[in-house]
């Protein structure tokens, strides 16, 4: 909250700028004044103290801090977290990734989706199950066992997502927005605290964006890929959120039929049976 009154100007709010002030953006007195709440109850809730705060209160403050929907929604999940009931103050011990495995019919619509990579990953962006197609083109993120098949480990910790992500920067902003948003989502998800505390120690670029306290849905948009094997993708992607697994999330990219990038993906299945298949055999015959 500080950070988004920090951001929005007089001006913005329709106020008068005024002279000499002493913060960027606006005052809490401004907030509050805009919201029609006290000062002192205002910065209670700025200093994260939001156990029994009303919805309208919630709103209110979203309005005047010209919150985003995915803004707003991180702040009702925050109250939401600390509204004082016992199912919401429990610490909830979600699984882990080596306790979840795709239901059989999960692994079916993935390997059925055969023109594009398609991938399932928790809200700590662990990549839980996968299509061929989706192996191979995360094949950098596989070939070092430190990322743990996770796309923020692989983001911040591997010298070779500089080259996969051109827009590195741009893919680096989406990774903490998420993980920032699933730490309001589940506050006490003790596997999410170790990986943001990792990260943060590890990763002064992921420390920096942390701080900044952004979230944002990631639903469906345009990314640009530079792949070890087939070389430029630019690829639309959706993301489907799991009716049947709340909080697990489908990804899949697609290419723009009849471009260059299709035939990439087309060139890059080709390469995942060549080089996937005797892979899954020989471990078949180990098992």
């Amino acid at each position: 909250m500080t950070s988004r009154r920090a951001r929005i100007s007089p001006e913005q709010a329709g106020l008068p700028a005024g002279a000499r002030r002493r913060v960027p953006g606006l005052r809490r007195s401004e907030v509050t004044a805009l919201a029609d709440m006290s000062v002192e109850y205002y910065a209670k809730l700025e200093r994260g103290n939001l156990s029994g705060v009303s919805p309208a209160v919630l709103e209110a403050v979203a309005r005047v801090l010209q919150l985003e929907d995915s803004e707003r929604a991180h702040l009702l999940n925050r109250a939401q977290a600390a509204d004082g009931s016992d199912a919401l103050t429990r610490p909830r011990r979600r699984r882990t990734r080596d306790q979840w495995k795709p239901h059989r019919t999960l692994q079916w619509t993935l390997d059925a989706i055969t023109a594009g990579p398609a991938f399932v990953r928790n809200g700590r962006m662990d990549i839980l199950a996968t299509n061929q197609l989706a192996r191979a083109f995360h094949r950098d993120i596989y070939a070092a066992p430190g990322n743990q098949a996770n796309l923020a480990r692989f983001q911040f910790l591997d010298p070779a997502s500089r080259r996969f992500y051109p827009d590195w920067d741009l893919f680096a902003d989406i990774a903490v927005a998420i993980l920032r948003t699933e730490a309001g989502r589940n506050p006490y998800d003790k596997d999410l605290h170790d990986l943001v505390g990792e990260l943060s120690t590890r990763s002064e670029e992921f420390r920096t964006r942390w701080g900044a306290h952004n979230v944002r849905h990631h639903g469906t948009g345009i990314k640009r890929f530079q792949h070890e094997v087939v070389g430029e993708l630019t690829l639309a992607f959706e993301g489907l959120e799991l009716a049947a697994e709340p909080g697990l999330t489908m990804t899949i990219y697609t290419a723009e039929p009849g471009s260059p990038f299709e035939e990439g993906l087309r060139l890059l299945a080709s390469w995942a049976a060549t080089h996937e298949a005797p892979a899954a055999s020989q471990q078949s015959t180990t098992s």
